[in-house]
């Protein structure tokens, strides 16, 4: 997901769990679950998903693109990818820290009008049900977004 993570970061968060709370956090956040089916309060701020992209973003090297990334490598059904481009895409503000929960919003909206199209985007692309409409949308946004950098 071109972020590039220092060793000693790395080592870092791969410590036996006893030291560190990146594990703890992780096994608390639910493997398979889509966005548009969690509630507010898997992607709320003190939700472990939170908790964990702040604890994260407080390694040296990490920083909070590198925790986002790392996170929907990680929860790729459930956490949507948010960067520079992403950004720029969506038109966020400069401070963005409501990002999954707006997502989420937007994918149950409309009895859930953008998960059938991005369903049927993912056909259509010959994509097999194995790659979560998040990623779908992820990959259509950044693409986009690379796009309108390039023209």
């Amino acid at each position: 997901m071109s972020v590039d993570v220092p060793v000693r970061a790395v080592l870092q968060v791969l410590e036996p769990t006893g030291r560190n709370p990146y594990g703890r956090l992780l096994s608390q956040i639910p493997v398979d679950l889509e966005l548009a089916a969690a509630e507010e309060r898997h992607v709320a701020m003190d939700s472990p998903a939170w908790n964990l992209w702040q604890s994260l973003r407080d390694v040296d090297g990490i920083g909070s693109v590198g925790a986002g990334k790392l996170l929907a490598r990680k929860r790729p059904r459930l956490l949507p990818v948010y960067d520079s481009v992403i950004k720029k895409v969506f038109e966020r503000p400069p401070t963005d820290l409501s990002f999954w929960s707006d997502v989420r919003r937007a994918l149950r909206a409309d009895d859930r009008t953008l998960v059938a199209h991005l369903e049927d985007v993912r056909g259509l692309a010959g994509i097999g049900e194995d790659i979560g409409v998040l990623r779908v949308l992820d990959t259509a946004a950044w693409l986009h977004g690379r796009d309108e950098q390039f023209s």
